[in-house]
C-alpha cells in the first residue's frame, strides 16, 4: 500500500469514526511515517541524552540497504510490513504473511491497549500500517525466501494494462521496437519479475512488483513451488478492490471502537461503515497508477461531503514536517523538549512496537527471529 491508503484512506475511515480531525492527522501521519523513516538515527541531545533507533523501512535498491538485507531484514519487514500469518508446516511457510491474522488482530489489542501513553496515537498508527499491510502483502513473507518466488511470465493484470512509470518509460523509449515481438508485454514482465526477485533475493512481493499496492488491480500469478500452502494456491487470483475495502472496513471497526476522549463532540460521522461503503468503494476503483492522483480522490470526496457529517479538507500529512524537525534535534533539544515532538513519540513507539512484536508477539507464538 502506498500513502493514497496509508495516510489519506487511514485518515478518511478515523474521521468517519468520529475521531478528532487532529487525532485523525497524527495517526495517519504515523501510519505512512512508518513507509518514509528509511534512515538510521542517532540523536545527542543538549544535556547529554541520546536516541538510537533504526528505520521502520528500507529504500530498496540503494548500495546501503541492500547491504543490510542479510542480517537486519527480521527487523524491519517482518515486524512492519509483512506481519507473520503463522499458518503452516515449517517457519518460512509460517512467517508468509495472511489477511486479518490472529496475531495481527493480537499486536492491534495491544497498541490499542496502550493508547492513553504520550505516543499512544503513534503507535495506534504504526499498528494501523501493518494491520492494513496484511491485506495487501498476504501470500509473501518479509524474509527471503523460496516461498516469495514466482513464475515471471505468469503475471496477468486481467482490468487494467498499465504497468506503471517504469514500463511507460520503457515503452516511450524501445516499443516502436518491442511491440514488434511476440508477447512482448509478457517478456517485459517476465524480465522485470525475476530481476526484481534476483536482487532483493526473493524479498517481501519484489517477484511481483508493485502490483499489490494497486487498489483497483484484478490480477493472476503462478509461484514457483510446487508445495501447496495452507491456504494460498499456487495459482492466485487476486482482488485488490475487495481486499483493500475489506481493510478499510476493519480501520474503521477499529477507530470507531477507541474511547471517547478521541472523539469530536460534533455528531457522529457515519454511524456504520455501510454508510460510506459504496464511496470507499468508488474511491478505490479509479484506475490509476500514481499514488498521488489516487490521494487526490480521496480529497475530492472528503471535499464533497461523501465521506463525513460535513464537507471538509483532510488535513495535510505531517511527515517532512517530522523529518525536518528531527535534524533539528541533534545537539539543539533537551531530552524534555524533545520528548514533546511527535517524531520523537512515533520513534518511540516504533521501538517499543518492534521490540514487543519480535520478543513478546512472536516468541509466543514458537516464532523466534531476533
Amino acid at each position: 500500500m502506498h500513502i493514497d491508503m496509508h495516510y489519506y484512506g487511514t485518515y478518511c475511515m478515523a474521521r468517519a469514526a468520529g475521531l478528532q480531525k487532529e487525532v485523525c492527522q497524527i495517526i495517519a501521519s504515523a501510519a505512512q511515517f512508518v513507509d518514509d523513516n528509511h534512515e538510521e538515527h542517532e540523536i545527542e541531545f543538549k544535556d547529554g541524552g541520546k536516541l538510537n533507533v533504526m528505520p521502520t523501512a528500507y529504500s530498496l535498491f540503494s548500495e546501503e540497504n541492500m547491504a543490510r538485507f542479510d542480517k537486519e531484514h527480521r527487523r524491519v519487514w517482518v515486524p512492519f510490513h509483512f506481519l507473520p500469518g503463522n499458518k503452516g508446516k515449517g517457519i518460512s511457510e509460517r512467517l508468509i504473511c495472511r489477511q486479518d491474522s490472529r496475531i495481527s488482530r493480537e499486536m492491534l489489542n495491544h497498541c490499542v491497549s496502550r493508547i492513553q501513553e504520550p505516543f499512544g496515537l503513534h503507535i495506534l498508527g504504526i499498528a494501523a500500517h501493518v494491520y492494513a499491510d496484511t491485506f495487501a502483502h498476504y501470500g509473501f513473507s518479509g524474509v527471503s525466501s523460496r516461498w516469495n518466488e514466482v513464475h515471471g511470465g505468469s503475471i496477468e493484470l486481467n482490468n487494467d494494462e498499465r504497468d506503471g512509470e517504469a514500463e511507460k518509460r520503457f515503452e516511450d523509449k524501445h516499443g516502436h521496437t518491442m511491440k514488434g515481438l511476440p508477447n512482448w508485454r509478457t517478456v517485459w514482465d517476465e524480465v522485470k519479475s525475476e530481476t526484481v526477485e534476483f536482487f532483493t533475493g526473493a524479498l517481501g512481493h519484489g517477484a511481483v512488483l508493485k502490483y499489490p499496492d494497486f487498489p483497483y488491480l484484478e490480477w493472476e500469478f503462478e509461484y514457483e513451488h510446487t508445495e501447496d500452502t495452507t491456504d494460498i494456491p499456487r495459482r492466485t487470483d487476486r482482488n485488490n478492490l475487495e481486499t483493500y475495502l475489506e481493510a478499510c472496513r476493519k480501520l474503521y471497526e477499529l477507530f470507531s471502537s477507541l474511547p471517547r476522549q478521541f472523539k469530536d463532540s460534533s455528531p457522529a460521522q457515519a454511524t456504520n461503515f455501510t454508510q460510506i461503503e459504496g464511496f470507499v468503494r468508488q474511491i478505490l476503483e479509479v484506475k490509476e497508477p500514481s499514488r498521488e492522483e489516487r490521494s487526490k480522490i480521496w480529497k475530492i470526496y472528503a471535499k464533497k461531503g461523501k465521506l463525513f457529517t460535513q464537507p471538509e479538507d483532510i488535513l495535510p500529512y505531517r511527515g517532512n514536517l517530522w523529518k525536518q524537525k528531527l535534524k533539528k534535534l541533534n545537539r539543539n533539544f533537551t531530552v524534555e523538549q524533545a520528548s514533546k515532538e511527535h517524531v520523537i513519540k512515533f520513534l518511540q513507539a516504533a521501538e517499543i512496537y518492534r521490540t514487543y512484536v519480535l520478543k513478546e508477539l512472536l516468541p509466543k507464538h514458537n516464532l523466534i527471529l531476533d
